[in-house]
């Protein structure tokens, strides 16, 4: 069953119109500022009217009670339906996860999202509790990657890469502390990148079930990254390596 958070509202022209054209069943209705606004809310009105979605003119004065930083436009749309893992793979010959072990900082989260989508992950992993779930500021923050990534919710992390590795699927997990670079890992294979919380990193239950652990090294007077940084080395690293594969 798909789990969906409450209404969420898009206030930010380009992530709508990423919405409006890749999840336009998410959007109940629109509000438009009535006053002259940005050159591109003409082409949010183009696109909601192309798709039947329902338009309503107010003064900006009510889109500013609904939005305080709108850009002329607010939407009210469905969050994104979580769907299973199952669906996330099916299909995929070999599959490219990332794995958030209690990631709670929705910012965090969009960037990640963002990364994800543009390294061409098959989707992402959530565990329901202690994590961020997709709210308005993720989606803003992805820049309407959201719109293009699955995103599966589980109840329990551990016992979920359980599964995956019975079903060929390898799990590196990103530590600072960990003995190997991020490099180290024949990433060609079915993988999923895990990565932990903002201040705990990985859950030692979560870590005992990747099958490598490895670090990025740091070479400044900073002892770790962002999360949202890690995310992006390893997941392009994911990237760099199976394009050379298909290309040798």
């Amino acid at each position: 069953m798909s789990l969906a958070a409450p209404m969420e509202r898009i206030s930010r022209l380009n992530p709508l119109l990423e919405t409006l054209r890749s999840s336009p069943e998410r959007v109940n209705k629109i509000f438009i500022q009535q006053e002259r606004g940005p050159r591109r809310i003409g082409e949010v009105i183009r696109e909601a009217k192309a798709r039947g979605i329902p338009l309503s003119f107010v003064p900006v004065r009510q889109l500013d009670k609904l939005a305080a930083h709108h850009q002329g436009a607010v939407a009210e749309v469905s969050p994104k339906a979580y769907c299973s893992l199952d669906e996330i793979l099916a299909g995929s010959e070999k599959p490219f996860l990332v794995l958030l072990d209690e990631v709670e900082d929705p910012q965090n989260l969009g960037a990640i999202v963002r990364s994800a989508e543009a390294a061409g992950a098959d989707g992402l992993v959530l565990p329901e509790r202690r994590s961020a779930g997709l709210t308005e500021t993720v989606d803003t923050v992805s820049a309407g990657a959201l719109g293009h990534l699955r995103v599966a919710r589980v109840t329990n992390l551990a016992r979920a890469m359980d599964g995956l590795k019975q079903r060929g699927i390898w799990l590196v997990g990103a530590e600072g502390s960990a003995g190997q670079p991020w490099h180290a890992f024949d990433y060609t294979v079915p993988v999923g990148i895990v990565l932990g919380s903002e201040g705990r990193g990985l859950r030692p239950v979560v870590r005992k079930a990747c099958d490598k652990v490895l670090a990025i090294p740091m070479a400044g007077r900073v002892n770790s990254l962002n999360v949202a940084a890690a995310a992006a080395v390893f997941l392009f690293e994911v990237v760099r390596q199976r394009r050379e594969a298909k290309a040798s």
